[in-house]
């Protein structure tokens, strides 16, 4: 039997069979299948390169069935007790996994795995995400302009909002372009994997979703005043409807700027949307005191 969905925890469960095989092909899994003929000094090699997921949220563990066959381990952090002890019933005794009962954005990972010998650190994220802190599970997994995660994940692949996730893929002056944008694709590549309608889910959310992949690597070249760059994109952003010159006039002199953008060929007139990833980091790194 399938238990309640909670609203406290936003919880909807994925129903649509090709909206999981969607998410499982886009992760580009890799089991730790040994080839015959190996030596046994190779495994350890060959289990460096296989796949160790990182579930948020695993539900009632319709997406965590389809990973455990495919990967080496999946490590699962679920805040629901009762559906804890689903899961257990479920999986409990699969060799591979490991569940974590707990607050994912106030777990320690790395402490609470120092007791599993057995389960290494996860190099992916495969997850349907809680929609309420969307923000900040992103900012926990890839870190800030600021402070970037110290060991990235290779990949996540995660289902959002329909919304945030067309901000997490959007392209310079479209609607969707804003300070998130800036921000996530700083730390990461991003594409859209597919649509998921509201129907898909028991009990249906109110909106739409989606599911992107997330590639962490650092834009080139980077910013060489990263919190210089957080406030310009903070300030930038804070009226969309302004031009650039008037939201920054705080931090920099409209001439100076105009001069600035006409340099890296943008229209003094723009706004904050009309700059790409990589001409924000320009435009920081020539205001940075460094420079």
């Amino acid at each position: 039997m399938t238990p309640k969905a909670r609203k406290q925890f936003a919880q909807h469960w994925l129903r649509s069979e090709e909206a999981l095989n969607q998410i499982v092909a886009a992760a580009q899994l890799q089991k730790s299948d040994r080839p015959s003929g190996s030596a046994k000094g190779d495994s350890e090699a060959l289990l460096l390169t296989a796949d160790r997921i990182l579930e948020i949220g695993p539900g009632t563990g319709i997406l965590t069935r389809r990973l455990l066959p495919e990967v080496q381990s999946v490590v699962a952090v679920e805040i629901d007790r009762d559906l804890c002890t689903l899961l257990v019933k479920k999986l409990g005794a699969v060799e591979n996994f490991l569940l974590l009962q707990g607050d994912f954005l106030t777990l320690d990972l790395d402490t609470q795995l120092a007791s599993f010998p057995n389960f290494q650190q996860p190099n992916k994220v495969v997850a349907n995400i809680p929609y309420n802190i969307t923000g900040p599970i992103l900012e926990k997994l890839l870190g800030t302009i600021t402070h970037p995660a110290a060991e990235p994940f290779d990949l996540i692949v995660i289902l959002v909002q329909k919304e945030v996730a067309e901000r997490l893929y959007a392209k310079p002056g479209s609607r969707a372009f804003g300070a998130l944008s800036v921000r996530v694709q700083y730390l990461a590549e991003c594409e859209l994997i597919c649509h998921v309608p509201a129907k898909a889910f028991s009990p249906p959310p109110k909106v739409d979703s989606a599911v992107v992949r997330l590639r962490p690597r650092m834009v080139e070249p980077k910013a060489t005043d990263p919190k210089r760059l957080e406030t310009l994109v903070k300030l930038g952003f804070s009226s969309k409807r302004k031009m650039l010159r008037n939201n920054l006039k705080s931090v920099v002199e409209c001439d100076r700027l105009t001069q600035l953008l006409e340099q890296l060929d943008v229209n003094p007139q723009a706004r904050a949307e009309d700059l790409s990833v990589q001409q924000w980091v320009a435009l920081s790194n020539t205001l940075a005191p460094s420079s």
